[in-house]
C-alpha cells in the first residue's frame, strides 16, 4: 500500500514520464529530433492565447467524457459507451434547436437545449444500466453495441430525416442557438472555447459533492466496491446502477453542448471526434476523481492541439505520431498503471 497522496499525484506523473520517454523513442526512431517534437507540440498547445483556447476547447470535451465514465466506474461499472451517448445527446440537442429556436429567445432556448440533450444522453446511458440490473446483461457489451446503434442512428437522421433542404452534406441546417465564447467576455483570442467549458467545471464539482459528500454516493461507492456489502446493509443495487448510468449518459451529452452549440452550430456526423473513447483513458489516468480527470482532461487537450502544430511544424514526421504518443498516455496510465507502484512504495517505506 502507498500513501494516497502518492497514489493519486506521483504515480501517475512516473507513468506520464514513462509515456513521454517511450514517445521519445518513437520520434528518433522515425528520424527526428525528440526535444524539437515536444517543443512544437508545447508551442502548439500553451504557446499563444489561440493555441490554449484550443486547448481548453479539446480538454472540455475530454473532461465531459471522463467524468461520464469517473462516475459510472465508482458503481463498479466500465461504460464504454460514452460516445453513443454523447451522439444522442447531440441529437437531443439538435430536436430542442429546431423545434424551438424560432419561437424562444437565446435566454429560454439554452437551457432547454442542454436540458434536452442531457435527457437524451441519459436515457440511452439508463438502457444498459436497467439491463445491467434487471437482465444481468453486462454494461460493457451493451454500451459497445449502443455505440454501433447510436452511430447508425445518427446517419439515417441526418442522411433521411434532419437533412437540410437542398444540401448535399449529411448535416442539419444552421441552429439559432449557440453558447457564448469566452472571448465575447474580452478574453484574448479567437478561440472556439465557450461557456461549456466553466460547465464541465460545475459539472465536476457536482460530481465530487454527489458522490463523496453524500449518502447516495457513499452507498454508490459500496455497491461499487462491496456488492455483497451493499446487500447486507440493505442498499438497493439496481437503483443505484440505473441511476449512475443515467447520470454518466447526461454527463456524456456534455461533449455535444460544446461541439454544437459552441462551435458547429449544427448537427453532423463525428462531431464528437472520438471523445468519448478518448474519455476511458482520461477517467483512468485521472483515479476516476474529478480533479484527477479535469487534469487528465487538460493534458489530452493539449494532445490534441499540440499535434496539429505537430503536424505543421514537423511535416517530416508521420501524423500519426500524435496518435503514437496518446497510446502510450493511454497504455502507461491503464494496463501498466501499477508498474511503478511497488517501486514507489518501497522508496517511500524508506
Amino acid at each position: 500500500m502507498i500513501a494516497r497522496w502518492a497514489d493519486l499525484v506521483a504515480l501517475p506523473i512516473l507513468n506520464l514520464l514513462l509515456a513521454l520517454a517511450l514517445s521519445a523513442l518513437v520520434v528518433l526512431a522515425a528520424g527526428q529530433s525528440p526535444a524539437a517534437a515536444l517543443h512544437a507540440l508545447a508551442i502548439g498547445s500553451v504557446g499563444s492565447w489561440d493555441s490554449i483556447g484550443y486547448t481548453l476547447f479539446y480538454a472540455t470535451d475530454m473532461a465531459f467524457a471522463g467524468l461520464a465514465v469517473a462516475i459510472a466506474f465508482q458503481g463498479g461499472l466500465f461504460n464504454i459507451g460514452a460516445e453513443g451517448q454523447a451522439a444522442l445527446g447531440g441529437i437531443g440537442v439538435a430536436l430542442a434547436c429546431l423545434a424551438l429556436d424560432s419561437i424562444l429567445p437565446a435566454i429560454l432556448l439554452l437551457p432547454l437545449v442542454i436540458l434536452a440533450g442531457a435527457a437524451f444522453g441519459a436515457a440511452w446511458g439508463a438502457i444498459p444500466g436497467w439491463l445491467q440490473a434487471r437482465r444481468g446483461s453486462h454494461v460493457v457489451i451493451t454500451t459497445i453495441m449502443f455505440n454501433f446503434i447510436a452511430a447508425a442512428l445518427l446517419v439515417h437522421l441526418l442522411v433521411n430525416v434532419l437533412i437540410e433542404p437542398g444540401s448535399m452534406a449529411p448535416e442539419t441546417r444552421r441552429l439559432n442557438a449557440a453558447l457564448p465564447r469566452l472571448s465575447d467576455f474580452g478574453l484574448p483570442g479567437r478561440s472556439p472555447v465557450n461557456l461549456a467549458l466553466p460547465l464541465a467545471l460545475l459539472a465536476a464539482l457536482a460530481v465530487w459533492l454527489l458522490v463523496w459528500r453524500t449518502p447516495w454516493g457513499y452507498g454508490l461507492r459500496v455497491v461499487g466496491r462491496n456488492p455483497a456489502a451493499a446487500d447486507y446493509a440493505g442498499i438497493s443495487q439496481a437503483r443505484r446502477i440505473i441511476v449512475v448510468m443515467a447520470l454518466s449518459g447526461a454527463l456524456a451529452a456534455g461533449v455535444a453542448v460544446n461541439e454544437i452549440l459552441g462551435a458547429h452550430h449544427k448537427l453532423l456526423l463525428n462531431f464528437s471526434g472520438g471523445a468519448g473513447f478518448a474519455g476511458i483513458a482520461v477517467a483512468l489516468m485521472g483515479r476516476n476523481h474529478p480533479v484527477g480527470v479535469l487534469l487528465a482532461a487538460l493534458l489530452f487537450g493539449a494532445l490534441a492541439q499540440g499535434g496539429a502544430e505537430l503536424a505543421f511544424e514537423m511535416p517530416d514526421l508521420p501524423r500519426e505520431t500524435v496518435l503514437v504518443v496518446q497510446g502510450l498516455v493511454i497504455l502507461c496510465t491503464g494496463a501498466l498503471g501499477n508498474l511503478f507502484r511497488a517501486p514507489l512504495a518501497r522508496l517511500l517505506a524508506r
